[in-house]
């Protein structure tokens, strides 16, 4: 296992590479209940089909309210192009039932007033609500050091030697997380994506090419 102080290092050496062949990306902060429900849909989809089944959803129903009162196969077509609509449906409706009962309406703005372990532990009471999910939420929503780990993360962390090769997503996320400092929190984990999409393919990677080559286990065993 590579020690914390080792694995800070080699994340801020690899956030600084990113930075310098991506720039700092923008992104707008989101409404943290909008993002759980986006962060549900983009379970085992692709990032343009989640994009329109939110759209989708949204324009069904304005308002959350609406959605929780209607019907579960109402969801479940206005969520279909994403993918595994029906199960989606219904944990969406389950959700929105949940923070109701919690908050009392169809808000998680409070999670922006707590520390990131309270909001934290706030999300890990909504059921079927993981790790990455939570953050997710805590990242895009509320500002805070959250390192999600979705496929190209999980990919890439693993062939730069940063966790076992052998490593779940949420084992890398456990050992990464607390060492991402939360100015590099958001642009890391976006470069990141880019950088799985673009270079760091499932098939076929462009090692020749990447910025991350020179510290890359996975590049060395290419070449």
């Amino acid at each position: 296992m590579v020690a914390a102080s080792s694995l800070s290092r080699r994340l801020a050496q690899i956030d600084r590479r990113l930075l310098r062949a991506y720039g700092r990306p923008a992104r707008a902060r989101r409404d943290p209940l909008d993002t759980l429900v986006e962060t549900v849909l983009s379970q085992h989809t692709s990032d343009l089909n989640s994009g329109r089944a939110f759209a989708s959803l949204k324009q069904a129903f304005p308002t959350w309210s609406a959605a929780a009162s209607a019907p579960a196969p109402r969801i479940e077509s206005a969520i279909r192009v994403g993918g595994l609509a029906r199960v989606k449906s219904r944990t969406i409706k389950r959700l929105l039932a949940q923070v109701k009962d919690r908050e009392g309406r169809y808000d998680l703005a409070r999670l922006r007033r707590l520390r990131a372990s309270a909001a934290r532990e706030s999300l890990r009471g909504l059921s079927g609500v993981g790790p990455k999910t939570r953050a997710c939420v805590l990242l895009f929503a509320c500002g805070q050091a959250a390192f999600p780990v979705d496929t190209h993360v999980h990919r890439i962390v693993r062939r730069l030697g940063l966790v076992k090769a052998g490593a779940s997503a949420e084992k890398a996320q456990d050992a990464l997380e607390p060492l991402v400092p939360r100015a590099s929190a958001l642009p890391l984990h976006l470069n990141l994506i880019r950088l799985g999409r673009e270079v760091c393919r499932p098939r076929e990677p462009r090692c020749p090419v990447c910025p991350l080559r020179g510290v890359c286990a996975y590049a060395r065993g290419a070449a």
